[in-house]
């Protein structure tokens, strides 16, 4: 039995020489250097795939690899681990830094735009202040002319949904008001001549570059909405024995659908002017072109220009019975008084005639039980003026 372990030892002793084993192990350099000690790690070439069967032979002797073990072995597995762990880690770092360098890459870059902005906000001041210095004269026009606009036009709305209670003295005053607010505007631009723009032709602007012409279209625009207000003014001096409620909101109508195809046709010719206007350089390409681009600017402006008007009346029921009347009190819901000219609606309930065409200049159903009566709004009615600011 001694014998045989011994035998045994001295075989698997002669088994770890190189030149004798019958496979050849080699320890990896890379695992060599990073253990240095702490374990034996054997590498198996692929001579040994080739030779396994002969080693497995019954005429051959058992060979067996001792292999340490115990803390070393332990250690060495750790260390392994780790070092590839490590290097795992470290090929990765780049893409990990460029992860979390991004947020911190834009809020440096936020960082420097707040520092530009503070240190340039006193120089955009100054910029400001001098652009508001040099252009004073037509801010203060656009202001003047957008807050008479506002006020006239809620004015004018106020006067219609009061029917006959308001004063006509009112209506004098926004006469006289909007009359004056032209004439001093017109007198100020005097020699640019800028009342040729209402009658289709340009103004004596020179030169009439693209924002010379932005402006003068833009005051244009507001002169020809004092003028279509001034003319709803004069429908509201009219007196109610000749001009009902319903024929008043029909002329409203029809002044504001006139307003805004004359304010649609005004700057034709000025963007046309500016269209086909050329310099010497650009020699006959330049003056084809801009041929090419002002009749393109005509088509457009006929397809673009509609006048929406309607004439006919909202059929929204028949006329009320005393009857009728008596049965749904004797007044209206909506002006509180006693009926004037009674209509039915198709829901059966009963207002006053001017009452509730005022009410359909806005809505499509009943006051009270919400009933579609009519599928369109008939805008215009109340005196409003359209906001629109047309500038092509």
């Amino acid at each position: 039995m001694k014998l045989r372990v011994q035998n045994e030892r001295s075989d698997s002793r002669r088994a770890l020489k190189p030149k004798e084993s019958n496979t050849v192990m080699q320890p990896n350099s890379n695992e060599r250097d990073a253990h240095s000690g702490n374990g034996l790690s054997l590498t198996l070439q692929p001579e040994l795939a080739t030779r396994t069967p002969a080693a497995a032979s019954p005429n051959t002797s058992e060979v067996r690899v001792p292999l340490p073990s115990g803390l070393g072995e332990a250690g060495g597995g750790t260390t392994s681990r780790r070092c590839r762990v490590n290097s795992h880690s470290h090929s990765h770092s780049p893409d990990s830094d460029l992860d979390s360098g991004e947020p911190s890459t834009s809020m440096s870059e936020l960082r420097c735009l707040l520092r530009w902005l503070q240190k340039s906000l006193p120089f955009l001041v100054i910029l400001c202040a001098k652009l508001v210095i040099q252009h004073a004269l037509g801010l203060a026009v656009g202001v003047g002319l957008f807050t008479t606009f506002l006020y006239v036009n809620k004015s004018i709305q106020t006067r219609v949904f009061l029917q006959d209670g308001y004063s006509k003295l009112w209506c004098v005053w926004l006469l006289l008001f909007l009359t004056s607010s032209t004439l001093l505007l017109y007198y100020t631009f005097l020699t640019e001549t800028l009342y040729y723009c209402l009658i289709f032709l340009s103004p004596t602007i020179e030169p009439l570059g693209f924002w010379e012409v932005l402006w003068a279209v833009g005051i244009t625009n507001f002169i020809i909405k004092f003028l279509f207000m001034g003319i709803k003014c004069l429908i509201l001096l009219l007196p109610s024995s000749l001009v009902t409620c319903r024929t008043q909101g029909r002329w409203l109508m029809l002044t504001e659908e006139l307003g805004q195809l004359h304010q649609a046709m005004a700057p034709v010719s000025l963007w046309f002017r500016y269209l086909v206007t050329y310099q010497e350089v650009d020699g006959t390409p330049g003056l084809t072109l801009g041929i090419l681009l002002a009749l393109l600017y005509l088509i457009l402006k006929v397809y673009s220009v509609k006048l929406t008007r309607k004439r006919s009346m909202v059929h929204t029921g028949s006329a009320a019975t005393r009857s009728q009347c008596s049965e749904a009190g004797d007044m209206c819901p909506i002006c509180q008084g006693e009926y004037r000219e009674p209509r039915a609606l198709l829901c059966q309930h009963i207002f006053c005639d001017e009452c509730i065409a005022l009410w359909f200049n806005r809505e499509k159903s009943c006051p009270l039980c919400r009933t579609v009566i009519t599928e369109k709004v008939y805008k215009w009615r109340d005196g409003a003026t359209s906001s629109h600011l047309q500038i092509y």
